[in-house]
């Protein structure tokens, strides 16, 4: 049986499965089975069906986009590398929110502090929004958000 909650796929790019190993003094010490530990328990709070899912693959992301228009999911969304040149990940993502679904991006360390190349973001001009710097609170952030535009 299909649940009545909006759904949220929170979709996660390159490198992210290796979370609290890679680099934890800017990704920190957390795991990706801990964010979807906490990404569930965050969406039952705020009445929404979360799934997270983690691909080093640009094309696994892209049809998980695809998938979530035509499921009418709304999107977290961390590309990972792929913020700064997947124009396929921008096109799909695009199809999100011209669906009028959701789609925040999310960035557990702040791009504008970092490495110049990580300054732009292909997706940023076609999300609803973006989150950035707070660790895994930036996903949390993200789900309020959805949350909060779609009781408005």
């Amino acid at each position: 049986m299909a649940s009545a909650l909006p759904r949220v796929l929170v979709l996660n790019g390159p490198n992210l499965g290796r979370l609290g190993v890679r680099e934890p003094e800017i990704y920190g010490h957390a795991s990706m089975a801990d964010l979807k530990i906490a990404a569930a328990q965050w969406g039952e709070e705020l009445g929404l069906e979360v799934e997270v899912r983690q691909t080093d693959g640009e094309s696994e992301i892209v049809g998980w986009l695809h998938e979530a228009v035509d499921a009418g999911a709304h999107v977290v969304l961390n590309p990972a590398a792929f913020t700064h040149y997947s124009y396929a990940l921008r096109d799909a993502a695009a199809q999100v929110t011209t669906a009028d679904l959701l789609l925040i991006e999310v960035h557990l360390s702040n791009p504008a502090t970092r490495e110049s190349f990580r300054h732009y973001s292909v997706v940023a001009g076609i999300a609803t929004g973006t989150v950035a710097g707070f660790g895994f609170d930036s996903y949390r952030l993200a789900l309020s958000a959805i949350a909060a535009k779609l009781e408005a």
